[in-house]
Parts: structure tokens; sequence; C-alpha cells
């Protein structure tokens, strides 16, 4: 086999899509990798690999530090604080004095006392990087990396104050081999991934959830893979709806939803709660699906978890016993519905919202929360907007859902 010679690029970031805690929204990192890392590194003929296609139980092993010692350029991207990208990126600066970039999102903020050191910063919109800043981002970056293999100049803080250090070696021909395995395991998760979300698309979730499986299978723990696993069982209804749904319930039991603050993992878990009190009629699935959605909406005002809320406000209110409570109900669905629309009509407004990949679940909510409110006009108005979109038949049908009452 002809060995592959040319210089590589160990990317440290996380996986999937997470929430930044600081800023309160959710970051897609594979958008980050596909359209700014990989693109301006392979520009310049480096081999990308990325760390968390390193197969491993889940602590930082032989085969991380075996790269973070051998490759030619690390990039560490700790957006949304993540701890394992910061703990490798301080293992990175311990081994090599050179050839390491830091980079983040702009609204994030640095963590363990880096404020000394350069940071490449880029844009999300939404959960989104729009295609202009991707193109800029893609090609600054692609200066940065070119002038760091240049110069070799000491990034490290390791070095630049222990400038006496040796660095360790490392075998030519492990390495190889390392390499060679990395790359295989990383565009097997990546086909995984690729055909659980065309699956999806397709409505096929059946599918997409043993394609979602095979991937947890090689990537365990991962949140954003579990919660897409739990998403599409729960929407295949088989070999029943309740069956699946409460097999949803135990694909999210690893994400701990009684204690996360990740709105994603609440959101489909006040998803699964809410269908089990319309498929059962048992009152403590309703009450769960409001205090899962409760959080979620709190946490950042995520306008899933608040429409569902305003949803599960009014299911409640129809099974009240005391008029007052009825009331009340009543009440917070109207003003989480008000607060949703107000968020989301100011965001429509922005120039960058034509770049974003939520638009069609952006006027989904707001043509339900104006119909439900009696705003008939706004409500149809979105309601083309969203199905000029071109949504897959299972977000139609989620839409209805939600413009019934029942959300999504």
């Amino acid at each position: 086999m002809i060995r592959d010679e040319r210089k590589v690029c160990f990317v440290v970031m996380g996986f999937g899509k997470k929430t930044d805690y600081e800023s309160g929204r959710t970051l897609d990192l594979d958008a980050t990798y596909e359209a700014i890392i990989r693109p301006a590194a392979t520009d310049l003929d480096l081999r990308c690999i990325r760390a968390d296609e390193i197969i491993h139980s889940g602590t930082i092993d032989t085969e991380m530090y075996e790269m973070l010692l051998r490759a030619d350029l690390v990039i560490a991207d700790i957006s949304t604080g993540n701890i394992n990208a910061v703990y490798e990126l301080g293992v990175r600066h311990a081994l090599r004095p050179f050839s390491t970039l830091i980079m983040k999102e702009a609204e994030g903020k640095l963590h363990f006392d880096l404020n000394h050191v350069n940071t490449f910063e880029y844009n999300h919109l939404g959960q989104d990087i729009g295609a202009r800043e991707a193109v800029r981002a893609r090609r600054e970056l692609r200066a940065l990396i070119f002038d760091v293999m240049q110069k070799q100049k000491p990034d490290s803080p390791v070095y630049t104050y222990l400038p006496k250090l040796q660095q360790p070696r490392f075998s030519d021909e492990e390495y190889a081999e390392l390499l060679d395995e990395t790359e295989a395991a990383q565009e097997q998760l990546s086909g995984h991934m690729r055909l659980g979300e065309k699956a999806m698309s397709e409505s096929r979730h059946t599918d997409a959830a043993l394609a979602f499986s095979a991937a947890v299978k090689m990537k365990p723990g991962e949140p954003y893979i579990i919660q897409q696993y739990a998403l599409a069982t729960y929407k295949s209804k088989q070999p029943s709806e309740v069956e699946a749904l409460i097999s949803g319930l135990r694909i999210l039991d690893e994400l701990d939803p009684d204690h996360s603050n990740d709105p994603e993992t609440l959101g489909i878990t006040g998803a699964i709660r809410k269908r089990l009190w319309l498929t059962t009629g048992d009152r403590s699935q309703l009450e769960s699906a409001l205090r899962y959605y409760g959080r979620g909406f709190e946490v950042r005002r995520d306008y899933y978890n608040g429409e569902n809320l305003a949803a599960c406000y009014d299911f409640r209110a129809k099974v009240q016993t005391d008029p007052a409570e009825a009331k009340y109900d009543e009440m917070s669905a109207r003003k989480v519905r008000q607060s949703i629309i107000e968020a989301l009509t100011e965001a429509i407004s922005l120039p960058s919202f034509s770049e974003r990949s939520d638009q069609r679940w952006v006027f989904a909510t707001l043509a339900s929360c104006s119909f439900a409110l009696g705003e008939s006009e706004d409500g149809t108005k979105y309601e083309a907007a969203f199905l000029a979109e071109n949504p897959a038949d299972w977000e139609i049908e989620t839409y209805n859902g939600a413009k019934r009452g029942q959300a999504g």
C-alpha cells in the first residue's frame, strides 16, 4: 500500500451540536469542521484528521497522545468550553513547542486562563455558519495555517517559558499505522451519520435509527448521536408507538435528562413524555413533559421547547378541576407564545436570517403560535413561508400537530 506522505492536521474539537452555556446558543461544531477547518487545511494539502474519530473508551489514551505528539499541526476549537478539547490542547502544548492553533466562536468566552494566547475567532448564526462567514473564516484560517507551518515559531506557553525543554519522539511506523486507522474510522462514523440524516430527511425513521445505533456503538456517550438515535427511535413507532416511545426514553437515560440543561436533550425527552400523555392519558406524563420543556425554555428561551411548553399548558388547562388553575395555565401558554413570537420576529428581521439552516422551523413556530393566539393573518403568512422551504413529510406532520395544539 502506498503511504500517504502529506503533513497531518489533527483537529481537536467537540462533535455535533453543542450548547454554549455562556451565550445560551447552540453551535453546530460539525459545520465548523466541514465549512471552515477541513477545507482550509486541505487547500494547503494537509491530511485533516479529527480527534473525535479516534475510537477509545472515553478517556484520553495512547492513540490520542500519539497524535497530539506527532501531528504536524494541531487545531483546537475550544468553543462551548469543551473540557476535552481544552485538556487535549494542554497536552499538545506540553508535547510540541510550535504548530498549534486555537480557535473559538466569537461570542464564547475563553476558559482556563487562555486569554494570553492568540486565538482565531469565527461567527455562528444560530446553529449554522453563514456562507459569507464560512468563506471569510476559511480564507483567513488558511493564511494563518500557512504562516504557522512556515515559521514554526514557538506558540506553546510551556516551551516559551521553558525554552530548554526537549520534546519527545515517536516511531514513524507506528504513527503511519495510527493515521490510517483513524482516517478509516473517521469515514465509517461519518458514513453512519450521513445515512441516518438522509433517512430522517426522507421520513424513514426505522432506517435512521439503525444508522444512528451503529454510530453510537462507534462513539459511545456522544450526546448529539444519542439524541438523534432517540429521536429516530420514537418517531419510528416500531414495533408499536408506546414501545418506541419507551425505547426512546431508555436511550436518553444515558444523558440523564432529569439533571440536564441541554435544550436538545430536554426537548426530545419532553416530546416523548408528551406523546405518552396523548397516547395513554397518564397525567404524570404530562407533568413530566411540562417540567422538561419548562427547563429547556428557561435555559435559553429555546423556541422548540417554548412552543411545546405552551401546548402542554393548554393540555393541562383542559383537565384542571380548579377554574383558577385552568386560567393560570391558559395565561401561561399565552405569555410563552407571545415571548416566542417577539424573539423570532426580531430574528427574521436580521440580514443574517437568510443564512440560517432552521428557517423552516422558525416559520413553522411563528405560524403555529400565531394561530394559537388567534392571529390568523400572520399564521397564514408564516405557514406559507414554512411550506415554501419544502419540508419533509415528517416535518409537515410535526407542524400540523403543532397547529392542532399538540406542538412538535
